[in-house]
């Protein structure tokens, strides 16, 4: 005789399944997005404007845009800033400081990364520490990882923890139309989707574990 077989779930099993309590929704985390590009003519809000519409589709995000563009910070540091620059370090230090996650996009000048975004870095610190740090780049050939790996090095030192995957657009220009729209957007979206799953996964740990004990440096 053939073994009995169903499709259905047994009564015990349907009623331990209708007894689990629905997972708690997470707060979502909160996302700066730095745009690193301040040239003229620049690239940079096509790639931030795709992005955004990525990450406006990813439950665990609240993404707020860090436009360079809009910020003027010098590139000679110091300890005791006068009121022009602590004018523009009110204007993006609390919203890094409330970040618990960072996406930087970037494009490549000269095998490197723009100099307002080291600024920006170097004008902060504590902002950085213990949050995760994803990527998004665009160039020519090299699609501006090599930027991005310069990125990694300077970002591991901020006592943050880059992501292992990354956006990448080689030839950026060729992939969009004039309205901004990606033409084949398919291979795109699935690395953003990898790249926002890690780094969603590494800020709720992280943002879970500064809940119990302060970061130690």
């Amino acid at each position: 005789m053939a073994p009995l077989t169903t499709s259905e779930p047994t009564a015990s099993a349907a009623s331990a399944a209708s007894a689990a309590p629905e997972p708690a929704p997470s707060i979502p985390l909160k996302l700066a997005v730095i745009l690193g590009s301040t040239r003229e003519g620049r690239f940079g809000p096509v790639v931030a404007d795709w992005f955004l519409s990525r990450t406006d589709r990813h439950a665990g995000f609240s993404a707020d845009l860090v436009d360079l563009a809009d910020i003027d910070l010098p590139t000679a540091l110091s300890f005791r800033p006068g009121p022009a620059v602590q004018d523009q370090l009110a204007r993006v230090s609390p919203r890094l400081a409330d970040a618990d996650a960072f996406v930087v996009i970037t494009p490549e000048y000269n095998h490197s990364f723009p100099a307002a975004l080291k600024s920006l870095i170097d004008w902060h610190y504590g902002e950085w520490q213990a949050k995760p740090v994803g990527f998004v780049s665009y160039g020519g050939i090299s699609g501006g990882l090599r930027a991005v790996e310069q990125l990694r090095q300077i970002f591991a030192e901020m006592h943050a923890v880059t992501v292992r995957d990354t956006v990448s657009f080689h030839n950026a220009g060729a992939h969009f139309d004039e309205e901004g729209h990606h033409k084949d957007p398919s291979a795109a979206e699935t690395a953003a989707t990898a790249m926002l799953d890690q780094l969603a996964w590494w800020g709720l740990a992280l943002r879970d574990a500064k809940s119990t004990r302060p970061y130690g440096k």
